[in-house]
């Protein structure tokens, strides 16, 4: 029997997402989310798609990362979709942090393993929880093959004149503090979709991708290699996000410490967790902040009109990094959903040939879509992003063959 089932992990810290998909025609089997492990109150949401099945919702103790993947194919099982399935090729996990050494999906042993620990310096939250996912995977199905995929791999091809600081080079090699990128996948991923939407191949286009989530990048793509990404060393720089501030002046965190009397870690909360649009206006939800403008919020709007500044800050700096722009493309939660914030955003850009169409910009769909005017010299496009599809792809590609 053909192996052609992928199962796709993602662990967070406390967390696990999963996917089931069959790489014959890239449909989707079963998915779920396992969240609060180590809590008493853990909840397990697991939905089979393969034959109509109702969604099944179960809430109890989950001790660990080991108990959650075994209730994950526990549930899978009753839908005949079971992890000692032969039609299993491989399992796929979401790894935040690759570094400059992983450059593409990368089938995982004991020395994978201890790069990704090496890397846990500069993605203390993530990574972590990535290895607990990948050993708790091993050890159900020591015999399958596991598969990293890396969220920093699409942007290894940035130049070096768009990846270093200008710090002092032997200080940043020694520390590794270069800007690495994240939201890989979803770039990759949107790019090419843009690509096949505009009816071109990948390498004859260039697009500027903006992944608007509560987690916000943008990134520069000439003919499907990227060449500038928003987020650095960590997710925190770039695009004003929901909690995360973006690009501040480093002598701010200086000042902080010396006349704020705040500790490193204090402001790691402060820059991470409290500050973005939640910062700003005590909202981190697009639609929330939606609403209360249009009741006459003074700091909602100008939450927005921020988060907006420097959105189009990055339009203009990839447009020019790129030289010719083919298309822009929206996505994520936010830019995927939010016409004001897409309308915004390439509002005043007409001599860059960018302009939205009113009419087209308010249509809601799941297909990726064209919306701007039909003469328009600049596609703008809402293409939804689908990491858990691009996992398994990558991860197919390597091993399937071999199944």
């Amino acid at each position: 029997m053909s192996s052609t089932r992928v199962l796709v992990l993602n662990s967070g810290s406390s967390s696990v997402k999963y996917q089931l998909l069959d790489m014959r025609d890239s449909s989707r089997l079963a998915m779920g989310l396992v969240e609060r492990i180590g809590e008493q109150t853990s909840r397990l949401k697991h939905t089979p798609l393969a034959g109509g099945g109702e969604s099944r919702e179960w809430t109890g103790p989950i001790a660990d990362h080991d108990a959650a993947l075994k209730a994950v194919a526990a549930e899978l099982a009753k839908d005949g979709l079971g992890l000692d399935s032969p039609e299993l090729a491989a399992i796929g996990h979401r790894v935040v942090h690759g570094g400059k050494h992983f450059t593409e999906p990368t089938v995982i042993d004991d020395t994978v393993l201890a790069e990704i620990e090496r890397l846990i310096p500069v993605a203390p939250l993530h990574n972590p929880a990535n290895l607990t996912g990948i050993r708790t995977a091993q050890h159900l199905r020591p015999d399958l093959p596991q598969v990293a995929v890396f969220d920093t791999a699409f942007h290894t091809t940035m130049p070096e004149s768009a990846a270093r600081y200008a710090i002092d080079v032997e200080t940043a090699d020694q520390h590794r503090v270069r800007r690495y990128g994240f939201h890989g996948t979803s770039h990759a991923y949107v790019s090419r979709a843009t690509a096949k939407l505009l009816g071109r191949a990948p390498e004859d286009v260039n697009v500027i991708v903006l992944h608007l989530g509560n987690g916000a990048s943008a990134s520069a793509v000439r003919g499907g290699v990227c060449v500038d990404t928003s987020m650095g060393l960590t997710p925190l720089e770039g695009l004003v996000m929901g909690t995360r501030s973006g690009d501040v002046d480093p002598a701010v965190i200086f000042h902080l410490m010396r006349v704020g009397g705040m500790s490193a870690d204090e402001i790691d909360t402060l820059l991470n967790k409290k500050s973005g649009l939640i910062g700003l206006c005590g909202d981190n939800d697009m639609r929330e902040i939606r609403r209360r403008i249009e009741e006459g919020d003074e700091q909602a709007r100008l939450a927005f009109d921020i988060y907006i500044h420097r959105l189009k800050k990055y339009i203009g700096a990839y447009y020019a990094v790129l030289g010719r722009v083919d298309a822009v493309a929206f996505t994520a939660g936010v830019g995927e959903n939010a016409a004001e914030v897409r309308e915004a955003a390439v509002a005043g850009l007409a001599e860059l040939g960018l302009a939205v169409d009113g009419e087209l910009n308010a249509v809601r769909g799941d297909e990726p879509r064209l919306i701007s005017p039909e003469d328009a010299r600049v596609a703008v496009a809402v293409v939804p992003t689908d990491e858990e599809l691009e996992i398994a792809t990558q991860t197919y590609a390597l091993v399937g063959k071999n199944s």
